[in-house]
């Protein structure tokens, strides 16, 4: 036997008793000196642009849940640039919750293409939307209206700007309990772990790290990432994107983070408080601006688009996921689910204002006088002191959105 074989086979028998997730495995294939020891990594890894035009598309669906992702893969015959250039497909709607099982055909709509992170060349995503064999588009494909909104000449003149913070946790595979915590146990109170960095503060940078680099390289637009408030926790950042490009983008990356962690034998939760207690739960915070919001004047058109929000909150509650009961309780950074609020700047409110970088602080301070006095019946110079207001805070916030 020779040394490079001993040493391969002492590898692995190094490897025995420890743990392993099914999501990560190894294949040894030794026949000969100069035999491959993962034949599966190779084979993963191949690049077949030298020998194919063809390139496989792996096409993208939200499921029955409304959250849950969906996919499969097939050939095309040659790269494309442009979601019409690809054939519709199907699948099996009873098998999603998506259709019944007497009538189960579901046919996916290529919408918008990102490049395969996973599989490099000239492979794709493919975000879809589903719809009946007749044309129509299915309960669960919320794209289709919102494509129909967008493509309103009046809201494209407006250039409706989208900022989209997505939270998530991860969770240990086996007993679904946070990554980095004792199994069934706590770690320390938060306060050291957002934005930390060491191994006692920061659980899971690699995912987070992989999935950045992977979006960039798929052409999502991300704009950055952080560890949040509860160990466990990360956050990433959408944005600014326009239009239906939003949903896309953050779909997409949704599902390139589902493939991470599926590789690193981690569950990926967007689960709105995935432990009860003294613990942040996970949001995705939207920030949004159109171009009269943007503008001289635009203050005005932002209170007029506050008061239509205050009119249906329940409403647009209903429509935002399941279990926000559970983490918009006003504790941990939340307003109340009950009641509808907004203020400037600060954090616990269900709506944020962010002043854009050229509103003066004389704009700020008139602001203020008028919502002190109306909203809160207090003076200015008593809420900004209450607040810790100064002049620099004023034109700060979460995601600062400026021409």
């Amino acid at each position: 036997m020779t040394s490079k074989l001993w040493n391969s086979l002492l590898l692995n028998q190094r490897k025995k008793g420890t743990s392993r997730s099914s999501a990560r495995f190894r294949v040894l294939a030794l026949q000969s000196e100069s035999s491959t020891v993962n034949r599966l990594k190779d084979l993963l890894n191949l690049d077949i642009t030298p020998y194919t035009d063809k390139i496989i598309a792996e096409y993208i669906w939200i499921g029955g849940s409304g959250i849950d992702l969906r996919s499969k893969s097939r050939t095309i015959s040659k790269p494309v640039k442009h979601p019409s250039e690809l054939p519709k497909w199907n699948y099996d709607g009873s098998s999603t919750g998506q259709a019944p099982g007497e009538d189960s055909e579901v046919i996916l709509y290529p919408q918008a293409i990102f490049k395969d992170p996973f599989r490099g060349g000239n492979n794709i995503l493919v975000i879809c939307d589903s719809y009946t064999p007749a044309g129509e588009p299915i309960p669960t494909n919320k794209r289709h209206g919102a494509a129909e909104i967008f493509s309103s000449q009046k809201v494209i003149n407006e250039v409706p700007w989208y900022g989209i913070e997505q939270e998530y946790t991860l969770l240990q595979t086996n007993v679904k309990w946070p990554l980095g915590w004792p199994v069934g146990g706590y770690p320390g109170p938060q306060g050291p772990y957002y934005c930390g960095a060491g191994a006692d503060k920061s659980f899971g940078r690699d995912i987070s790290d992989a999935h950045y680099k992977a979006c960039l390289y798929a052409g999502i637009n991300i704009s950055g990432t952080n560890g949040e408030v509860m160990p466990g926790q990360w956050e990433y950042q959408v944005g600014p994107s326009v239009g239906i490009e939003a949903g896309d983008h953050i779909w997409c990356s949704r599902y390139i983070l589902e493939r991470i962690t599926e590789q690193a034998g981690v569950v990926l939760s967007l689960d709105p408080k995935p432990i009860e207690g003294d613990w942040n739960g996970a949001g995705c915070h939207t920030n949004y601006s159109t171009k009269s919001m943007r503008e001289d004047g635009g203050f005005e058109v932002i209170k007029k688009a506050i008061l239509n929000l205050s009119l249906r909150h329940e409403e647009h509650i209903s429509a935002y996921g399941e279990g926000n009961e559970r983490r918009l309780t006003g504790k941990h950074e939340t307003a109340s689910i009950d009641t509808f609020s907004w203020v400037c700047p600060e954090a616990f409110a269900l709506m944020k204002i962010s002043f854009p970088l050229k509103l003066t602080y004389l704009t700020c301070r008139e602001w203020l006088t008028e919502v002190a006095q109306s909203v809160w019946g207090e003076t200015p110079r008593k809420m900004a002191k209450v607040c810790n207001w100064n002049k620099d805070y004023f034109s700060s916030s979460v995601f600062v959105i400026s021409e």
